[in-house]
């Protein structure tokens, strides 16, 4: 049996297990409500790593990886930015939005949340954040897409086009008929899976070179720098906004559809805090293994024969040299794992925001069967669209994720901080703020650093400009509203007493 076939066959494995699951789920899910939430009934340990595998995707085990790879240890920032943002939104938005989505007559979804949140009549603000939902997903799914076309031409030197294809029909095979449970056990599968390969790689490779201490040396004969969370030498402006765009990925977090809808998932809010620590947890080993894998990359293939094409293969790579087929086949499938997870999560999210938030805005009443029908026809649609995208990607894996990711986190971030902590948010503020930032997002990518000369990340002008237009705005048109106050109190209220009964 030849090594390829050990592959293929821990492939196939997985994938079966993937459809397995989906099928369970579909057998769970009864109508659309279930399709697109899961009835509310997570349990903290499948919110918290459902969370996180839909959160990290393609480029954890690629993205970040190679870019530790190329630079060094000054990109380790977005690590540290993630883990810090991922904690803050666990701790602080998780139990509110919790409570506060079921308070604001059971809201389903983000849109729905700040129309029912703010009292919206106009149904604007519902229509525009499900648009710009959509609109960034497609994005997000594209490069989920390319990560995965890429991972097929290493793998097996076959077509990336043939990767692309073959990971968006198994995603849609479990993701299509099993919602969002479907998404969320898959998740927990998946996260796993890739956690052990972040632990399992750089151990076997630090021992393929020699041990830390020759692995250290190797990595300072490259450059010394490599090593440096400053990068080396004299802390200058230019290496100051590095560590400034880099650490604010973690202002993504209060934005994400995908991530956030764990916290609306989750069976009540005292399982917040023991999903924290769970998902925390999990964030932190995956996030360092995805770091040393990049740093013992430098001294790998320094130090021996085999050649890397592509930074962003560098796992990959490392494992096809030092592992037995086997496992490497798991190890591929982990990759896969990353990439499917965030996948599947995304189109649930995106199927929920044309069902929820534009179709049954502006459609007649529809029987359940139907929205369920039509959920999972724009699961296939945005998967057909992000297909056509992912077939000429003109950027890394990296880079298309960060635009995807400062998207959300300029639209959506602020709107919902606002929401569950600032009592006088309108609609209009909520609104204009999230336009603001998601225009802002599409101009500095393209012409941010022309006119400005900072390479600047995105997504802290668009999250800055976003809360300063909410926040003046709301100002010029708040009217006091007795209900909106008693559902804030109600929701803080919900949150307090889930506290106190779970210490």
């Amino acid at each position: 049996m030849s090594d390829q076939a050990y592959e293929v066959a821990a492939l196939v494995v997985y994938f079966a297990a993937m459809i397995g699951i989906g099928y369970y789920a579909y057998r769970q899910t009864a109508d659309h409500e279930e399709y697109i939430l899961a009835g509310r009934r997570l349990p903290p340990w499948a919110a918290a790593l459902s969370a996180g595998a839909s959160d990290m995707s393609g480029w954890l085990m690629m993205g970040l990886p190679g870019a530790i790879y190329v630079a060094g240890l000054v990109e380790a920032w977005i690590a540290i930015g993630l883990t810090v943002g991922a904690y803050l939104n666990w701790l602080f938005v998780a139990p509110r939005l919790r409570s506060y989505t079921e308070v604001a007559q059971n809201s389903l979804t983000i849109p729905s949340f700040f129309e029912n949140r703010l009292h919206d009549s106009s149904r604007a603000l519902r229509v525009a954040s499900g648009a710009i939902l959509l609109v960034f997903f497609t994005f997000y799914v594209s490069s989920m897409l390319v990560a995965g076309g890429q991972f097929f031409e290493l793998a097996f030197g076959g077509s990336y086009l043939l990767g692309v294809v073959l990971v968006a029909v198994v995603t849609l095979s479990y993701t299509l008929f099993g919602g969002f449970l479907g998404a969320s056990l898959t998740d927990v599968v998946q996260g796993v899976m890739m956690m052990i390969a972040l632990l399992v790689v750089p151990v076997v490779a630090i021992s393929a070179v020699g041990g830390l201490g020759e692995t250290a040396a190797a990595i300072r004969e490259v450059d010394p720098a490599r090593l440096s969370l400053v990068g080396g030498g004299a802390l200058t402006a230019t290496t100051v906004i590095g560590i400034i765009s880099a650490a604010a990925w973690g202002l993504g977090y209060f934005g994400q559809p995908h991530i956030i809808v764990r916290f609306m998932a989750m069976r009540d809010v005292a399982s917040a805090g023991a999903a924290r620590r769970i998902g925390i947890s999990w964030m932190v080993v995956s996030l360092l293994g995805a770091v040393v894998c990049g740093l013992v990359g430098i001294a790998f293939f320094l130090r021996t024969p085999v050649a890397l094409d592509d930074p962003e293969l560098v796992v990959l790579a490392m494992s096809q040299a030092l592992l037995p087929p086997l496992v490497v086949g798991f190890v591929f499938a982990a990759v896969l794992a990353a990439i499917m997870s965030t996948v599947s999560s995304q189109l649930i999210v995106s199927s929920s925001a044309f069902v929820e938030d534009l179709y049954k805005v502006f459609g007649r009443d529809t029987s359940p069967r139907t929205l369920l029908l039509l959920g999972r026809l724009c699961v296939l649609g945005v998967a057909l669209i992000a297909g056509v995208l992912a077939i000429s990607p003109s950027d890394t894996i990296l880079d298309l994720v960060a635009f995807a990711w400062a998207g959300f986190g300029a639209s959506f971030g602020p709107a919902i901080l606002l929401c569950l902590f600032w009592r006088r948010l309108t609609n209009w503020g909520a609104l204009a703020g999230m336009v603001a930032g998601a225009v802002t997002v599409f101009v500095w990518d393209a012409y941010g650093q022309a006119l400005s000369g900072v390479d600047l990340y995105e997504i802290v002008p668009g999250f800055v400009v976003n809360l300063v237009v909410a926040v003046v705005v709301s100002r010029m048109t708040y009217t006091p509203n007795d209900e909106m106050d008693r559902e804030f109190a109600t929701a803080i209220e919900g949150v307090r007493e889930k506290r106190v009964s779970a210490s």
